[in-house]
């Protein structure tokens, strides 16, 4: 047999509604601490993780490519013809 009882509905339509409040207090919360972390870090000039991986293979491929350029047999320079000596003639 299944009966209603009207208090009880009431504490667990309640209790849902704090749920959610708490979970977006939460979110509000961790998007304020977020907020505060980022502006810590731009004020002791930090970077992300994701902009660090990114400069350290550029930088990777800059060595190579550096490397590359060194074993590669040098090619000799182009000589300029050399100027005329003025005589004062």
């Amino acid at each position: 047999m299944h009966t209603q009882n009207p208090f009880l509905d009431e504490i667990a339509k309640l209790t849902t509604a704090a749920a959610g409040l708490a979970q977006a207090a939460g979110e509000e919360a961790k998007a304020a601490f977020r907020a505060q972390g980022d502006k810590f870090a731009a004020d002791l000039d930090l970077i992300r993780r994701e902009e660090f991986e990114a400069l350290k293979a550029e930088i990777a491929a800059l060595r190579a490519e550096v490397a590359s350029l060194k074993a590669a047999p040098a090619k000799p320079a182009a000589r300029k013809p050399a100027p005329k000596a003025d005589t004062g003639e």
